[in-house]
């Protein structure tokens, strides 16, 4: 496998004690921490497995998924339901969350103020998850969880390790819906993503050492 080697995004948890999953999602719903509380239907905690060995994060909500309080709903949540089927898995597998919690006016991009308010959240995610793998759905969330300077089309399907998680980028589903020319690339990111789950995970496929 060839990765990347990068020096570690290390959780900012000094001044936030460890919440379980319960406490941690009822604090989470009840944030008012930044200017997208004002406006949001329903705070869109995340969904899954609570011991997955997978993570999703995408940028954050849009207007159904502000309106269901689920992330990926819609045209673009079935088309991620499409693209896990292809390796195997479904949303009961992984765990799914977002970078921001709330949805931003318009579905534009999370300003980084917004981001550096709601991220502790996620960082307690992180924590309580401690998964193997994580996928970032879009640049967003490769800028973020990845490196700054993440390209998208440059970048996507590469293999990143950081702190010992392996990180690797795939095209938004959005971005597919637009696009149907970069379907089968993410196909590609998709099976060399399967590849790595039978390798590392233990309980994510049935059958793996660990179920």
């Amino acid at each position: 496998m060839v990765y990347y080697n990068l020096y570690a995004k290390k959780l900012q948890l000094k001044e936030q004690p460890i919440m379980d999953w319960n406490q941690l999602k009822s604090a989470c719903l009840a944030c008012n921490k930044c200017r997208l509380s004002e406006t949001r239907t329903n705070v869109v905690f995340g969904v899954g497995k609570p011991n997955a060995e997978i993570l999703f994060i995408g940028e954050g909500p849009g207007q159904q998924e502000d309106e269901q309080g689920e992330p990926f709903v819609g045209r673009g949540g079935k088309l991620l339901d499409d693209m896990l089927a292809m390796i195997d898995l479904t949303r009961n597998d992984i765990f799914i969350a977002n970078i921001v919690k709330c949805r931003p006016p318009g579905n534009r991009d999370p300003l980084p103020d917004e981001q550096a308010a709601c991220t502790p959240w996620l960082d307690q995610q992180l924590a309580l998850l401690k998964p193997k793998i994580i996928v970032c759905l879009g640049r967003i969330a490769a800028m973020y969880m990845i490196q700054p300077d993440f390209k998208i089309t440059r970048d996507h399907g590469q293999w990143f390790e950081q702190d010992g998680v392996l990180k690797m980028a795939l095209f938004h589903p959005a971005a597919l819906l637009r696009d149907p020319h970069k379907r089968p690339d993410t196909f590609v990111d998709l099976k060399t993503l399967q590849k790595t789950i039978k390798e590392i995970c233990t309980h994510t496929y049935p059958n793996q050492k660990g179920n």
